[in-house]
């Protein structure tokens, strides 16, 4: 007689497709997704059609696809922009504007967050950074009428506490080059306070044992500072650093517009405020087009070439 005990049978169900498990589980996510989506979609990818505008005769009663091209098989408005000397004196106080708020803007923020990080007192470190970001929140307008007030040449509170003192006034707002140095002064007293939480942000991310490894080494706090901290905010500045960058070329419009004067046009006059005098104003749209083209194909060269650059030297980049 055959006593052995037979195993129950294993009922194999058939394997539901994975992805669509995923979906009937998470679909209340993409559901909350869909409407920013449709947003980049409409405002974001649909207008991109629109950059022919650049290549054609624009007519406000047409369509871009009913508008005729424009001469030199369509590269008739690039050649006027290159052609023209304000566009050429626009590019190249874009690009230094920019180079300088990079190199003197770019530590700043780092530093600081070095400083605050740094700093034993909790109250006052909360005190300091939120004071330190408030700038952030003002309009370039606000900004300028403070700077005005501050460092007119004649009634500013600056040059009158320097005529006091019996020193020489210092021409802020209406010489060229003092005029990019306020200029950067501004951009990084508005902008290093807001950047600052970013860092702040990745420090408070490194592993508390590593401080505990360096102090057991007899490391002080430069040490902590120099192989602890800034190789632990490596990434960060290398993304950040990509990003600004990618922006060499780009400009704001609120900011040297509010800043400016006519006396200061040879260094403050950007590609920003050249589209607005000679593209919008002028009512010169495929000019304008033309240029904002430009101005956008070159920011992607850069942003792509930083980036290469970053992971050919081991770093993550962007990608």
């Amino acid at each position: 007689m055959n006593t052995t005990a037979r195993a129950p049978a294993v009922q194999v169900r058939p394997k539901s497709s994975g992805g669509m498990t995923y979906m009937r589980r998470y679909w209340t996510l993409y559901l909350l997704l869909a409407l920013p989506l449709a947003y980049f979609f409409i405002f974001k990818y649909l207008p991109i059609a629109n950059i022919l505008v650049a290549f054609k005769q624009y007519n406000i009663t047409k369509t871009v696809w009913q508008m005729q091209w424009a001469k030199n098989n369509g590269w008739e408005f690039f050649i006027k922009a290159f052609s023209n000397r304000d566009f050429r004196y626009a590019v190249r106080n874009t690009i230094m504007l920019n180079m300088l708020d990079l190199v003197a803007g770019f530590p700043a923020p780092i530093l600081l967050a070095l400083l605050l990080n740094e700093l034993p007192y909790r109250k006052f470190k909360r005190v300091t950074q939120t004071v330190a970001y408030m700038p952030h929140f003002l309009s370039w307008i606000i900004i300028s009428q403070l700077a005005l007030q501050l460092f007119a040449p004649t009634n500013g509170l600056v040059n009158m506490a320097l005529r006091g003192a019996g020193f020489n006034t210092i021409p802020f707002l209406n010489e060229s080059w003092h005029w990019v140095a306020t200029y950067v002064f501004l951009g990084i007293w508005q902008s290093v306070g807001w950047n600052t939480i970013i860092y702040l942000a990745a420090i408070t991310g490194i592993n508390p044992e590593l401080y505990e490894a360096a102090s057991v080494d007899g490391a002080g706090r430069f040490r902590k500072i120099f192989h602890v901290t800034l190789p632990g905010l490596k990434p960060t500045i290398v993304v950040l650093l990509i990003l600004s960058l990618g922006r060499i070329l780009g400009s704001d419009f609120d900011r040297p517009y509010a800043l400016t004067n006519k006396i200061v046009n040879d260094v403050s006059n950007v590609i920003a405020t050249f589209v607005y005098t000679s593209g919008i104003k002028s009512m010169q749209f495929s000019l304008a087009t033309a240029v904002g083209l430009f101005q956008s194909v070159v920011c992607v060269i850069f942003l792509v070439a930083a980036n290469t650059i970053a992971e050919r030297m081991g770093e993550r980049g962007l990608m």
